[in-house]
């Protein structure tokens, strides 16, 4: 049984609604129908005028939406004009130069703002977010076959103890300091992130294990040995770094950024201002360089990386 269709509302003064936009399909893939204020581009319209109305549609939705801050419709949309503006069929005289700078300036703001949110406010290093993702893209498959990929974890040592002696401000200066000495003689494709906090990582791709360390000890001595006291007279500042490598479950403890973790714990258990790593010849927790003949080590790394 058919069903009666409802009643309209028969009040003479009920405003007028009109009825949703019903989204245009255009050859570019991307409607401004559903645009407020914006007619739908031009369909079926393959002469030179009408994919020039086209483009000029395209443009004008780029418009409402860049006021809108939608960069990323905006930019689909100045895209599709592009591609119309090229077309051997349009006459150029008939669309504007401007259209090009505009697919270039927000072509350069989305690069920044990308950019942007990968960067640490403070230091200007990486931030966690790009740490994360490089970490994705260098770990690959998993494979044996992937080169190797050393991390490392580098805290201040009595970081706090800046912060309440000389405030926040020289701590920020600090901060920013160690990343420029911490940065230096990386290795290709290597870099600093800001981890959180005082805490750092080094990512090392490339590098044997023995190597890692190396550049580590290397990068916690020049911190050491700068000149803290030209930003503060009494000020001296040192890390504590643990260097692991991505994907080795060989070892216990689990593998990367974890086990770089549980080994910059030893090296702050084991008296601070040190680098600590495994060795890859027996698997005992070792410090590197003038740190190697503290005492102590073992049972710090026992405290790390509890037998069960």
């Amino acid at each position: 049984m058919a069903t009666a269709p409802p009643e309209r509302d028969a009040t003479p003064d009920a405003p007028v609604v009109a009825s949703a936009a019903i989204e245009t399909s255009v050859t570019c893939g991307f409607p401004t129908s559903p645009i407020i204020g914006l007619d739908a581009v031009p369909v079926g319209a393959p002469t030179p005028d009408g994919r020039v109305d086209q483009a000029r549609a395209h443009e004008a939705a780029a418009e409402v939406l860049a006021d809108r801050g939608d960069w990323r419709r905006a930019y689909q949309h100045l895209k599709a004009a592009v591609s119309l503006v090229r077309d051997e069929r349009t006459i150029p005289a008939d669309v504007p130069d401007q259209l090009r700078l505009e697919v270039d300036r927000l072509r350069r703001e989305r690069a920044e703002a990308r950019e942007q949110s990968r960067r640490d406010t403070v230091t200007a290093t990486w931030n966690r977010r790009y740490l994360d993702e490089r970490l994705s893209t260098l770990r690959g498959d998993g494979s044996a076959s992937a080169a190797p990929v050393c991390v490392a974890l580098a805290d201040v040592d009595h970081f706090k103890a800046v912060n309440d002696t000389h405030g926040h401000v020289l701590g920020d200066e600090v901060l920013r300091r160690l990343v420029d000495v911490m940065s230096e003689d990386l290795p290709e494709d290597g870099f600093c992130a800001r981890y959180g906090g005082e805490e750092f990582a080094l990512v090392l791709p490339g590098l044997a294990p023995a190597e890692a360390v190396r550049v580590c000890e290397e990068a916690r001595a020049r911190v050491d040995a700068h000149p803290w006291h030209e930003v503060a007279a009494d000020l001296r500042v040192t890390v504590s770094v643990g260097v692991a490598c991505l994907g080795d479950a060989t070892r216990p403890g689990a593998p990367g950024l974890d086990a770089a973790d549980s080994l910059l714990y030893v090296a702050k258990r084991a008296g601070r201002n040190a680098v600590a790593y495994r060795d890859g010849a027996d698997g005992t927790v070792r410090l590197a360089g003038p740190a190697a003949r503290r005492r102590g080590i073992e049972a710090a790394a026992r405290g790390a990386f509890p037998v069960s």
